[in-house]
């Protein structure tokens, strides 16, 4: 039986943390000093910490990545290889200019940001061979 997951990530620089419209991503809280994170259902994500932001953009090691139609056709045969060589079902997926959502059935329980972390090394490997 398989579980469905919604896997979405923005493409590299296009969503800092610190960004006015909202991000999750581990902060410092400021009365205890303990990093916390806000992604739990109905609790709002941090937004507009233009400290942070700034800091983040300084540690980028590269450009800010939009990604073309072509890149985006090929990144969607990468999910699909890596969907049929791990037994895994891909249902649907949508990649823009600086994000990508995908449905993806997969056997078992596993770790979500291990279903992220495949994703995105095959995408990006193949991008990075291509171009």
């Amino acid at each position: 039986m398989n579980r469905f997951w919604l896997l979405t990530w923005s493409t590299y620089g296009t969503r800092l943390p610190g960004d006015d419209r909202g991000f999750v991503g581990r902060i410092r809280r400021s009365t205890t000093g303990e990093r916390h994170r806000n992604n739990a259902v109905g609790v709002e994500p941090d937004r507009s910490l233009r400290g942070l932001e700034l800091s983040a953009r300084s540690q980028m090691k590269g450009e800010i990545v939009y990604l073309t139609q072509v890149q985006a056709e090929l990144i969607v045969g990468e999910f699909l290889k890596t969907c049929e060589i791990r037994g895994w079902q891909l249902n649907a997926a949508a990649v823009m200019e600086d994000h990508i959502h995908l449905v993806v059935g997969v056997p078992d329980d596993p770790d979500p940001a291990l279903l992220l972390k495949v994703f995105k090394s095959y995408a990006s490997r193949a991008l990075n061979d291509r171009f």
